[in-house]
C-alpha cells in the first residue's frame, strides 16, 4: 500500500522528502504529563483529546508480532509508537490550521490516473476493488491515506518554496563522494580469521542449549481459487465476495473442517516441517505458514495474491547436536563476532587516545604477520578493495590521521592511515552538477523541516496520561 501511495508525489525531490519527513513529536518536547484524568484519554494536544480506543485501534493496525506485543510492558516501544501517532495528529492539526485542503475531485483524479488500477490502458473499477481486498483495505481508509499524503506534499512544497542553493553547498556534497585520497591500510581479515577451539565451542553450546533447538510445525491448508470457489477462471467480484464470506467465518470462529466442507475444498497436509520449507508446496509458502502461532485455529492468508485457509495442527521442538553443521557455524560465527567486538574496541580506544600511532601500526602489522598496503581513492563507488560505506568513512578521515573502520556487520575491518587528500572542483558543466545540487537542496530542506518541527513542539502543548498508557501496556 505504501508503495502505491508514494506514487502521488509529483517530483523526485518530494518523493524523497515525503518518505523521510514525518515530523514526529519527541517526548522530551511535550508538556508535563498528567497522572490522573479520564481513563479513556491517553493524551491531549492542546484541547484535543486522543482517546485510548483510537490509539489501541492504531496499535492493532500496525500488526505487531506476538513477541512485540508480549514485550510492550517491558520496553519503550509503545512510547515510541505513541510519539509517532501524536506526531501525525499534530501534523493533521497543522494542515488544518494552514487550510491545506484536497478537493474530492482532485482525490478522484489521483486515483483515476494511478496505473496500478489500469486494465487495457484505462482505469478499472474491478482492479481498484481487487487491490483493496488484496491488501485488506476499505475504500475510505485508502482514500483518506492518499488525501493525507497529498496534503503533506503540499505542505512540504510550501515550506521549501524559493530555496536557492549556493555553489559551496553543492561543492560540499560533491566532495563527500569525490576525493583523491592516498591511504595506507591493514586488512584485519587474517587477524580475525583464527581457529576456534573445540573447548570454546562446547562452552557456548552447553550455555545456550535452548537456543540450539529447532521448531517443526504441521499444517493443513486449502487454497482458495476462482475455480474451486465459484467455478470460474477469472478473479471476479463474485469470487472476492466469497473470499470475504470465508474470512468472516474464520473471524467468527467457524472450524477449519466446517469451512472446507461447506465449500467442498481439497485439504492438503505439510507434515512436520521446519522453516526451511517443504519441497512439495514450496519454501515461501511454508515460511508464511510458520508465522502462525496458535494451534487448532484456522487463519485466512493472502500470499502474493493467492488465498489460503490454514490451520497449525502441531508444534514440536527438536534439540540439535553440537556437531550439527548449522550449530557449529552459528557458534563459531558468534565467537568470532565477540572477538572482533573486543579487539575493535581496544584498537579504537588506543587510536582515539593517540596510543596507537603510525609507528605502532608498523609494529602491530609485524607482530601479527599482517601487510600494510597502499592505495589511492578517487570516488566513493569506484574501488575494488573497499565497499562504498568504508570509502565514505575514509573520506571523512583527516590527513595524517588513523582510523579503525568497519562495516555494519563487522565483516570488513580496516586500520586506515590517510597520507594526503586533494579535493577536486565541480563545475556547472559537470553532468552530475544537478544531481549534487539536488542532494544539497534536500539536506538544506531537511534542516528547515527540523526547525519547523521544533516550532510545532512549542506551538502545541502535548500531555500524556501515564496511567492510561501503562494500562494499555499491561493489557497486551
Amino acid at each position: 500500500m505504501l508503495n502505491s501511495i508514494k506514487k502521488y508525489s509529483k517530483t523526485f525531490f518530494f518523493k524523497v522528502l515525503v518518505g523521510i519527513i514525518i515530523l514526529p513529536f519527541l517526548f522530551w518536547g511535550m508538556g508535563d504529563v498528567f497522572s490522573g484524568g479520564s481513563q479513556n484519554v491517553v493524551a491531549k494536544i492542546d484541547s484535543d483529546k486522543v482517546s485510548s480506543r483510537d490509539f489501541i485501534n492504531y496499535l492493532n493496525v500496525l500488526n505487531l508480532s506476538e513477541q512485540e506485543r508480549k514485550n510492550l510492558s517491558k520496553t519503550d516501544l509503545i512510547n515510541r509508537i505513541l510519539s509517532d501517532y501524536i506526531g501525525k495528529k499534530v501534523l493533521a492539526l497543522e494542515l488544518q490550521d494552514l487550510n491545506v485542503l484536497l478537493e474530492d475531485t482532485s482525490l478522484k483524479e489521483i486515483i483515476l490516473n494511478d496505473k496500478t488500477f489500469f486494465k487495457d490502458n484505462k482505469f478499472s473499477r474491478t482492479e481498484y476493488e481487487k487491490f483493496l481486498i488484496s491488501n485488506s483495505l476499505s475504500a475510505p481508509l485508502f482514500e483518506n491515506n492518499i488525501a493525507e499524503q497529498e496534503k503533506k506534499r503540499q505542505l512540504l512544497s510550501y515550506l521549501s518554496g524559493g530555496i536557492e542553493i549556493p555553489k559551496f553547498l553543492v561543492q560540499y556534497e560533491f566532495n563527500k563522494e569525490n576525493q583523491t585520497k592516498k591511504v595506507e591500510f591493514i586488512n584485519l581479515q587474517k587477524f580475525y580469521n583464527k581457529p576456534v577451539s573445540e573447548k570454546r565451542i562446547g562452552e557456548i553450546y552447553n550455555k545456550n542449549l535452548s537456543f540450539y533447538s529447532e521448531t517443526f510445525k504441521d499444517f493443513k491448508f486449502a487454497e482458495l481459487t476462482p475455480s474451486n470457489i465459484v467455478g470460474e477462471n477469472e478473479y471476479s467480484e463474485n469470487f472476492f465476495n466469497k473470499i470475504n464470506q470465508i474470512e468472516n467465518k474464520i473471524l467468527d470462529g467457524i472450524e477449519f473442517e466446517k469451512i472446507t466442507s461447506d465449500y467442498n475444498l481439497s485439504i492438503n497436509n505439510t507434515g512436520l516441517v521446519n522453516i526451511e520449507g517443504n519441497t512439495k508446496i514450496g519454501k515461501e509458502l511454508v515460511q508464511n505458514f510458520f508465522k502462525l502461532k496458535k494451534e487448532n485455529t484456522p487463519e485466512f492468508l493472502n500470499i502474493d495474491k493467492k488465498y489460503y485457509i490454514v490451520e497449525l495442527t502441531k508444534i514440536s521442538q527438536i534439540q540439535k547436536e553440537k556437531n550439527n553443521k548449522d550449530v557449529r557455524e552459528s557458534i563459531i560465527a558468534q565467537i568470532k563476532i565477540e572477538n572482533k567486538i573486543t579487539e575493535n574496541s581496544k584498537l579504537a580506544k588506543e587510536i582515539s587516545t593517540k596510543k596507537f600511532t603510525r609507528s605502532e601500526m608498523d609494529a602491530f602489522a609485524k607482530k601479527n604477520s599482517l601487510v600494510i598496503e597502499s592505495t589511492t581513492l578517487t570516488k566513493i563507488k569506484d574501488n575494488q578493495t573497499f565497499s562504498p560505506g568504508i570509502v565514505k568513512r575514509i573520506f571523512e578521515t583527516d590527513d595524517k590521521s588513523l582510523n579503525l573502520i568497519t562495516d555494519n556487520m563487522l565483516k570488513d575491518n580496516f586500520i586506515i592511515y590517510v597520507k594526503e587528500t586533494k579535493l577536486p572542483k565541480i563545475k556547472k558543466e559537470n553532468e552530475d552538477f544537478d544531481n549534487f545540487k539536488l542532494k544539497a537542496k534536500l539536506r538544506l530542506a531537511n534542516d528547515i523541516y527540523n526547525i519547523y518541527d521544533l516550532n510545532l513542539n512549542r506551538k502545541y502543548n502535548v500531555e500524556i496520561n501515564n496511567k492510561t498508557l501503562n494500562r494499555i501496556k499491561n493489557s497486551f
